[in-house]
């Protein structure tokens, strides 16, 4: 579970969105204040910024956050704004008390946790005087501590260095992130992390040392417990697996920090942690729940000691054990694992029973709290919302895949999540009831169709989910009739266009909010893109919005292929509208290539490719030329592969996208232009370093192994990589690569793939089906094909498909509807088109098939 996601279900129920674009929140009266005379205002996403007409400040220097509590917000802004305007302070705030409850709600990000007003300071001088008068006149005023800052006092002042102006620079792994200057002039990345850092040219003030050695005093020398690993970081705090040091037991610590970690009704992370210690104690007979082993306060952080239960997760042990992952389980491993998924059930529903027994509602009931033990019985924990029957109220925290309605209360809060569970345990898809609550049914149909498990289990589930409300079967999607599957995806997708708005046409994933709302990832390029590619039309209005935009990009938009203007350029080329690509060009081709890693997504190898395309397209030599310098550039970096032999989070990525494989087809597509054997060579070189961070299951599938997880989808998993083998394959023989191949085609053989996606879901496995001539593989994508459906939802007369974590639905092309429409292109439109770059580039010559390679998958498939 992706925690990012949360915090942008708010705004919408059907899309994410952030609080910043959403209409009708409402704000602080402070929001709503003439501008002072001779002062200007912006807003930018969630904030509102001041400033004094003609004034100006530096690019960058120490800055100043005050934090505030949902209870003395409106007071804190007051007394800061008429703090600020009289001595020409430039400041910002957070809009709205919405918008402050998120920003300061469990999952939100910990860097920005508790920031409420900005002010920027001009020099030290006024750093340090404009620190110690407001934290005079906001003595006494309780607010989450800023994790990234150094907290001036023991009030809500606190301070950082950072940028000022709007900067930007590439991390090491070839992100655009805000930029600050060093002291060679150099721009390096502004490192906003939940911890205080001090730029190494930077010297802390000496009015701020005092309050440096503060911070430093508190040590966990101080309690009779030692740290042994993190289980999770929260906004609320951390949960470590620790060491009672004089038993030499070992016990969970769970830290609750004061004022942070709120939940939808403002209650913070140390309220839920009395609540979980009192519930607990409540509970203490049952042996499925921890005990208490001790409380205690570390500075201002309370922590909770509980019984250390080895075991793991329920939705791990299910990933293990599920045979829908496998295409080649048999009817008696579908059988084993229906017994056990009942076991587990019963003993969490009479478990659910005893807690009601003893009179209290758990409140929080899905697989990430359900603990398997070694003997397959079964803990709950995470108690944070457990609360008396007498008098209960909606949890304020919930896992969406199992959170019931409004009108539930009271133990049937528990029995919703119970009918989830049900459901959850032999298909788990039950996020997609909170979007259509009717379709349970079909989700009921899709179990009794693929596992043993009888109706008189699942029909009390699903009436327990609809209630009143009419239950329907299998989506009126009709996948398999091509014109009404296009006519039915485009409907919905041009349902959901907002042109009225600046920052996104269509909703999408919450990359888009980072990104922009222009790229072929997440943006208006890639779903014209689609639409177009697939026979279902053009949008004039919408092409123009996008034209309008990309001309005059906001600073900060990137340049790469599918998350910046490189991919919108494609997107205009191939929409017929070339002057508009060429202009988009110009803008790409201003900004250095310096920091850019190797990647398809946003690096060397996709500009590298796009410059080459329509340079062949346009006859531009200028961009025949700079593609050649991007290419030069990915050679280079192929001689270095730092890292284990695991991909993603700190260590290089493999994949399509991401990975090396972007720069193998890079390679590849060039040699075709070339007919050069060293870029065929180095094609091979990328292929193999990706290979590295590929295992092989048990089943046979090979997929990208990410340490705790394997991966076998399009941008940073198996089948992207396996994409470009085959189509290295068909230049020349590679015994490993063949044996790769065969490997991949298993891992798209899976009946179960948990999103629908084109990028990270099974929209993305019916694209590298839908490229192969193997029979057997055209077999495979009927049943893919089929299999969609599990996904569908409706939306305005037609069909959508939810988005990445499934809480809402997308239209983009990476996530969402628009992805998926490109697929069914690719798998049945009478001119399928492809994937940008998976076929040969405009004026190179299609590459004759390796006559072993196909007879190799013939054969295999018999």
């Amino acid at each position: 579970m992706d925690e990012r996601y949360d915090s942008y279900c708010a705004a919408d129920r059907l899309f994410y969105d952030s609080l910043g674009a959403a209409v009708a929140q409402p704000v602080f009266p402070a929001a709503d204040r003439p501008v002072p005379h001779g002062w200007r205002r912006e807003p930018l996403d969630d904030w509102l910024i001041y400033g004094p007409d003609g004034g100006s400040l530096p690019q960058q220097g120490w800055k100043i956050h005050i934090s505030a509590t949902l209870a003395n917000a409106e007071r804190i802004l007051d007394t800061v704004f008429d703090y600020c305007v009289p001595r020409g302070l430039s400041f910002k705030f957070l809009r709205g008390p919405r918008t402050l409850l998120l920003r300061n709600s469990k999952y939100a990000a910990r860097a920005a946790s508790g920031k409420f007003v900005t002010v920027y300071p001009r020099d030290d001088a006024e750093l340090e005087l404009t620190c110690k008068e407001l934290d005079e006149l906001l003595a006494g005023e309780p607010g989450p501590y800023v994790l990234s800052d150094l907290r001036y006092g023991t009030g809500p002042v606190h301070v950082r260095y950072g940028g000022f102006a709007a900067r930007y620079c590439h991390s090491p792994d070839g992100q655009v992130v805000p930029a600050i200057e060093d002291d060679s002039g150099t721009l390096v990345p502004d490192r906003r992390e939940p911890v205080f850092h001090l730029p190494a040219w930077v010297t802390l003030p000496d009015f701020l040392g005092p309050h440096l050695a503060a911070r430093n005093d508190t040590n966990t020398n101080e309690v009779p417990y030692r740290i042994e690993r993190v289980i999770h970081f929260s906004n609320g705090g951390g949960l470590y697996v620790g060491r009672d040091l004089r038993t030499d037991t070992q016990v969970v610590l769970k830290e609750a920090r004061p004022h942070a970690g709120l939940d939808a009704d403002g209650t913070d992370a140390v309220a839920r942690l009395a609540r979980e210690a009192t519930a607990l104690r409540q509970l203490a007979d049952l042996p499925q729940v921890p005990r208490v082993h001790d409380e205690f306060t570390l500075g201002e952080h309370h922590f909770l000691a509980l019984e250390f239960i080895e075991g793991r997760p329920l939705n791990k042990a299910l990933v293990d054990r599920y045979p829908l992952i496998d295409a080649d389980a048999t009817p008696d491993d579908r059988t084993a694992y229906t017994r056990w998924a009942r076991h587990v059930y019963e003993q969490v529903d009479a478990l659910i029973t005893a807690i009601h027994d003893r009179g209290l509602v758990y409140g929080d009931l899905h697989l990430f709290n359900i603990m398997i033990r070694p003997d397959d019985q079964v803990a709950l924990v995470d108690f944070e919302v457990a609360a008396p029957i007498a008098g209960h109220r909606r949890p304020g925290l919930r896992n969406q895949g199992f959170a019931a309605p409004r009108d539930r209360t009271g133990p049937a809060v528990d029995r919703y999540a119970l009918a989830c569970l049900r459901l959850a345990l032999f298909l788990p898809l039950t996020q997609l009831v909170r979007l259509a609550p009717a379709k349970v049914a079909h989700l009921a149909d899709i179990i009794a169709t693929n596992l043993p498990v009888p109706r008189s289990f699942l029909d009390p589930a699903v009436q327990e989910i609809t209630g009143d409300a009419p239950a329907t079967t299998a989506p009126d999607v009709h996948l398999g009739d091509w014109p009404t599957a296009r006519d039915r995806l485009t409907t919905a997708i041009v349902a959901s266009a907002t042109p009225e708005r600046d920052d996104r046409l269509h909703p999408g994933d919450i990359e888009q909010f980072r990104t922009g709302g222009l790229n072929l990832a997440h943006g208006a390029a890639g779903v014209l893109y689609a639409l177009h590619a697939s026979g279902a039309g053009r949008q004039p209005e919408h092409e123009q919005w996008l034209v309008r935009r990309a001309t005059a990009p906001p600073s900060g938009t990137r340049c790469g292929f599918y998350d910046g203007l490189h991919g919108v350029a494609y997107a205009l080329e191939h929409l017929g509208r070339r002057q508009d690509a060429l202009d988009v060009l110009d803008i790409c081709l201003r900004e250095p290539l310096d920091g850019l890693d190797h990647s398809l997504h946003s690096g060397l190898s996709g500009i590298a490719l796009n410059l080459a395309e329509l340079a062949a397209r346009t006859g531009e030599t200028t961009l025949r030329d700079a593609a050649w310098q991007a290419a030069e550039r990915v050679i280079d970096q192929l001689a270095d592969d730092p890292g284990p032999d695991i991909s993603g989070g700190r260590h290089p990525y493999a994949g399509l996208l991401r990975g090396r494989t972007g720069a193998a087809l890079m390679a590849l597509r060039l040699h075709e232009l070339t007919g050069d054997d060293t870029l065929l060579r180095h094609a091979a070189t990328a292929l193999r370093q990706d290979l590295r961070r590929c295992v092989v299951r048990p089943d046979g599938a090979l997929e990208v192994n990410e340490g705790w997880r394997t991966m076998p989808y399009l941008a940073n998993g198996s089948v992207g990589i396996g994409l470009v083998i085959d189509q290295y394959l068909r230049h020349r023989a590679d015994d490993q690569f063949t044996e790769a191949s065969a490997g991949v085609r298993r891992a798209a053989r899976s009946p179960f793939y948990a999103q629908s996606g084109l990028f990270a879901g099974r929209a993305g496995i019916i694209t590298y089906l839908a490229a192969s001539p193997d029979d057997t593989d055209r077999r495979d994508l009927t049943a893919q094909l089929d299999r969609l459906t599990w996904h569908a939802l409706p939306y305005a007369g037609g069909t959508a498909f939810p988005g990445e974590q499934l809480l809402r639905l997308s239209m983009d092309l990476g996530t969402g509807t628009a992805g998926v429409l490109l697929a069914l292109a690719c798998a049945q439109h009478d001119t399928p088109p492809t994937l940008p770059f998976l076929t040969p580039l405009t004026g190179a010559p299609t590459p004759s098939p390796q006559r072993g390679h196909l007879l190799h998958r013939r054969n295999e498939g018999r």
